[in-house]
C-alpha cells in the first residue's frame, strides 16, 4: 500500500492539473458536455485519478455532473468575476503577508523563476504560459501561506480568476498582470511583510477579468 499511494497521489495531481488547464484555457469550451471516458481518453490517465479530479473541480464549481448527459463544463457568468475579485481582495493580501514572514532560500528560488517566465511570456505575448507561471506562483503561495485554511479558501478562487482572465486577455492586460505580479515576488523576497499585503491588495485591484 504504502509503496503505490504515491503514484496515485502524483497521478491525481497530474489529473487535476491537466483537466484544470483545459478549462481555465477554454479548450473545454464553458457550458459543453464531456464524458469521464472522453476525458480519460484526453488525459491519457487512468480513471480514478481523472474521477478525483473531476471532483475536485466539481468542489471549485468547474464542472457539474449532470445524471445521464455527462459532465457540464461551468459557463461564463457576468456577474461571478466581481465576486472573486471580491473576495481574493479580503484574502490574499493577507496571505502574502504572513508569506513573506516565512521565505526560505528554495520559496526564493522558485519565485525568481515564476518573474522570469512572467516577464519573459509579457515580451512574447504567451498567454498560456503566463497562466501557467501564475498557476506555479499560486501554489507557491499555497505550500508557503502558514495559514492552510487560507491558501485552501484561495485555491478555487484563483483558477476562476484565470479562467475569466484569459477569456478577455490582450497584450495590454498581460503586461500590467506581470508587472503587478512581480512586484509582489520582488516584496516577498525581500520579506517586506506590509508591502506584500499593499503589493497583492493591488494586484487583484488591477486584475482585469
Amino acid at each position: 500500500m504504502s509503496e503505490t499511494a504515491p503514484t496515485v497521489l502524483s497521478q491525481s495531481r497530474l489529473a487535476y492539473r491537466q483537466l484544470e488547464n483545459l478549462i481555465v484555457t477554454l479548450k473545454l469550451a464553458p457550458g459543453s458536455l464531456v464524458t469521464e471516458k472522453q476525458l480519460i481518453e484526453e488525459l491519457g490517465l487512468g480513471r480514478t485519478p481523472v474521477r478525483e479530479a473531476i471532483q475536485k473541480l466539481e468542489w471549485q464549481g468547474l464542472i457539474e455532473i449532470r445524471p445521464r448527459a455527462g459532465l457540464q463544463i461551468a459557463t461564463l457568468n457576468p456577474d461571478h468575476p466581481a465576486m472573486v475579485l471580491q473576495t481574493r481582495r479580503q484574502l490574499e493580501p493577507l496571505a502574502a503577508r504572513l508569506m513573506a514572514d516565512v521565505m526560505t532560500d528554495d520559496t526564493r528560488a522558485k519565485l525568481m523563476a515564476c518573474a522570469r517566465t512572467m516577464t519573459d511570456c509579457a515580451v512574447t505575448g504567451d498567454k498560456e504560459g503566463f497562466l501557467a507561471a501564475d498557476k506555479a506562483f499560486d501554489e507557491i503561495l499555497e505550500e508557503t501561506c502558514p495559514n492552510p485554511f487560507l491558501s485552501q479558501a484561495l485555491g478555487a478562487l484563483q483558477t476562476h480568476s484565470r479562467r475569466y482572465w484569459y477569456a478577455g486577455a490582450t497584450q495590454a492586460s498581460l503586461d500590467l498582470s506581470v508587472s503587478l505580479h512581480v512586484r509582489v515576488i520582488r516584496a516577498l523576497l525581500q520579506g517586506d511583510g506590509g508591502e506584500a499585503e499593499r503589493a497583492m491588495a493591488d494586484l487583484v485591484d488591477g486584475l482585469r477579468l
